[in-house]
């Protein structure tokens, strides 16, 4: 299955991650890890807002009430985008010298987690809920925390550890916010030392989900978008113009335009100069409409 992509009108960044439609404003929001900064485009205008950050960013979600939910190595923060401002929501959970926040996604009752990433690869990462001004370890003992998303019912939640090659699904429990049951979802082969990166799948990175229930997951250099069934089959694989996709989420009035950020830091200059779209957040449209985003509550 091959689509057709198109750049948005806007610079690259160097690791773009955590895109959302903000139904509201009628905008797309992401975030650039590396360039530390938050990015907002409106599709109507062509308006590209941009906001330096003082670290770090791992992944943002809207807010009830207004704003933005922003997790960052130095913590969760409420960021307002009218004036560029931020308010200290909670700190770091951990040493920020080994570790940040990474990718988070709010649930259906606005709970909002959030995994982290170990900088010294090590399997110390884990998933964290913030609900009533509190921040619970929930998950553990993985490297890279990615993939998260919850099912139309809501009943289950998705989570992965990109190094691991390895989604996992868990029960989950929306009255409590409790998880059980974690399983393997999906798991993919690893790239063999030396093995060319044109025979390479890609590991499991950023992910959004469907109101069908199909989990999209962006294969990181596997130049590929996978659809996979709530039972983890593959569904359709959308070949990409670039190596590193980074996480899909759905837009759009109809949530049928599917937004995909992608990254260009550390990547080879041959390969930089052969993808000229690498970094740039990609749309296409799709038959089957996403889940609207999770709004957080403080």
């Amino acid at each position: 299955m091959t689509e057709a992509f198109e750049p948005l009108p806007v610079p690259p960044s160097q690791l773009g991650e955590s895109p959302f439609w903000h139904p509201q404003e009628r905008r797309l929001y992401w975030i650039d890890i590396p360039g530390r900064a938050l990015n907002r485009f409106d599709p109507q205008t062509q308006q590209h807002d941009q906001w330096p950050l003082a670290s770090e960013p791992g992944s943002c979600a809207p807010l009830l009430g207004g704003g933005l939910l922003v997790a960052m190595r130095d913590g969760l923060w409420r960021f307002d985008p009218a004036t560029g401002t931020r308010q200290a929501v909670a700190p770091p959970p951990y040493d920020p010298a080994k570790q940040r926040f990474n990718d988070g996604k709010a649930d259906p009752q606005g709970r909002f987690w959030v995994g982290t990433i170990d900088d010294q690869r090590a399997p110390a990462a884990a998933l964290y809920r913030y609900a009533q001004g509190r921040l619970d370890r929930m998950a553990e003992g993985i490297t890279t925390s990615n993939g998260l998303g919850f099912s139309p019912d809501g009943r289950t939640l998705f989570w992965s550890d990109t190094k691991a090659h390895t989604i996992y699904a868990f029960d989950f429990d929306g009255n409590e916010g409790a998880l059980s049951g974690r399983r393997v979802f999906r798991a993919f082969a690893p790239r063999a030392d030396g093995a060319p990166l044109e025979g390479y799948g890609g590991r499991p990175d950023g992910a959004a989900v469907d109101s069908e229930g199909a989990y999209w997951v962006a294969m990181y250099e596997g130049q590929r978008l996978l659809r996979l069934s709530p039972g983890g089959q593959t569904l359709a694989e959308v070949a990409l113009p670039v190596r590193c996709p980074t996480m899909p989420c759905f837009g759009g009035d109809d949530l049928k335009t599917l937004y995909l950020t992608t990254a260009r830091d550390k990547r080879p200059a041959d390969e930089l100069a052969q993808q000229p779209w690498a970094g740039c957040v990609l749309s296409m449209r799709v038959e089957v409409p996403g889940l609207p985003v999770g709004f957080a509550r403080l």
